[in-house]
């Protein structure tokens, strides 16, 4: 390069799941030329079901229709915001105005960085779980904002500790980021906690941005932070169809909130892009329409994969929460296996390693959601069942993993 990257890049590294899908393509290609199998990957939270067929057709039917192909309102169009208030009207109980609470996003995963750039000033702090999605960090610190972990421990349900919180010297912080159901953890989300955040963000005068992608799933009663009373003063909430509708590779998510913050993201969005392919946004709003039974159907599936992972974590005998919510089961590996070894890798990552590269199946160390996760791994349930119990029978023909079961948390 003749120049140098801005100072912000030193900030960061390359995603964890881009650079660990290099080395899985680089590992395919040696067995293939051996004659064996490809590795399972069980990582990354990639849905793999159909979208809802009304969808589907909506989309097929309206990308050949003349004047769909032009720029968007960066708004999106009045339709797909209505089906959005709509769906949190019917779901979660939630009245929210169309006309300026509500801002459709290329995927929530976007949210999270226009709502860093929009709120976020060089030195502010931001609270951010541990373990957490690793991108709360990273667009944090690509503001240049300052990051203040928070502790989220299996003793305490994976909820914050509110007296350590309120024991820590809040200065100067600014945005906390929550998840429920969590990613990576599963846990649900309770009224209580809800009410909980939203009393300390007022306290504090800190935005709760709640991400909130997994509420559809392995979960029966899907909950809002923005239900909670006085949540519009100190929170905004982000949603998406990648998990709940099988729509991740479409990009197509939300963030809800008080009109003033959704007017101060939208500032920054309409600098980023041109609106939303007029076809997707026609064809998400069909999605939203769905039913109960569309989500029954899904968690039928997933709780049978469930079950699969489950006898994984045995293999491995790891204790897991069978009530746990979300697309992953999240396991704690025995306390027989140390926590760090001679290379300076955690247990996680060595028994991610030691499967990798002896069975051919790919599961996540914990590690990458923070130092919290560090004795876990992570198995995707986005596979089918018979590809579940492939890995598994890959697993439990390795005497190096066969593990005695431990107690389930």
């Amino acid at each position: 390069m003749i120049i140098q990257p801005a100072k912000r890049t030193e900030s960061v590294k390359e995603y964890y799941f881009s650079i660990k899908n290099r080395e899985i393509a680089r590992l395919d290609a040696g067995r293939k030329s051996r004659g064996e199998d490809p590795v399972i990957n069980l990582g990354i939270g990639s849905p793999d079901g159909m979208p809802p067929a009304a969808a589907l057709e909506t989309l097929t039917a309206s990308a050949v229709q003349p004047g769909v192909h032009g720029y968007q309102s960066y708004t999106g169009i009045p339709e797909l915001r209505q089906a959005f208030a709509g769906w949190y009207a019917r779901y979660y109980g939630v009245t929210l105005d169309p006309t300026c609470e509500i801002q459709p996003l290329t995927g929530s995963k976007e949210g999270i960085l226009l709502i860093s750039l929009t709120f976020l000033n060089a030195g502010d702090k931001v609270l951010v779980p541990d373990p957490g999605y690793p991108t709360y960090t990273s667009a944090s610190q690509m503001t240049e904002a300052e990051i203040v972990k928070y502790d989220l421990v299996a003793e305490r349900g994976w909820q914050p500790d509110f007296e350590a919180l309120e024991a820590m010297d809040l200065t100067g912080v600014k945005l906390m980021w929550t998840n429920y159901p969590g990613m990576p953890t599963g846990a649900h989300a309770t009224e209580d906690l809800y009410e909980r955040l939203v009393a300390f963000g007022r306290r504090h005068g800190i935005l709760i941005v709640n991400d909130n992608p997994y509420s559809f799933i392995r979960n029966d009663r899907p909950l809002s932070i923005l239900a909670a009373p006085g949540a519009r003063e100190c929170c905004l909430e982000m949603n998406s169809l990648s998990k709940a509708h099988n729509m991740a590779g479409w990009r197509l998510g939300m963030v809800a909130g008080e009109a003033d913050y959704i007017r101060e993201i939208l500032k920054v969005k309409s600098q980023m892009d041109s609106g939303i392919f007029r076809p997707l946004q026609l064809a998400a709003v069909e999605a939203l329409r769905q039913g109960p039974e569309w989500f029954e159907a899904l968690n039928a599936e997933y709780r049978r994969r469930a079950e699969v992972a489950y006898r994984i974590m045995d293999a491995l005998g790891a204790a897991y929460d069978p009530g746990s919510a979300g697309l992953f089961v999240w396991g704690r590996l025995p306390s027989a296996l140390p926590s760090e070894s001679a290379e300076g890798k955690t247990a996680g990552e060595r028994m991610s390693d030691r499967i990798l590269y002896e069975a051919g199946v790919f599961i996540t160390p914990g590690f990458i959601f923070g130092r919290n996760g560090e004795d876990y791994v992570r198995i995707s349930l986005c596979a089918p069942v018979p590809v579940l119990e492939k890995a598994l029978a890959k697993i439990r023909n390795l005497p190096s993993v066969r593990l005695e079961p431990v107690e389930k948390q």
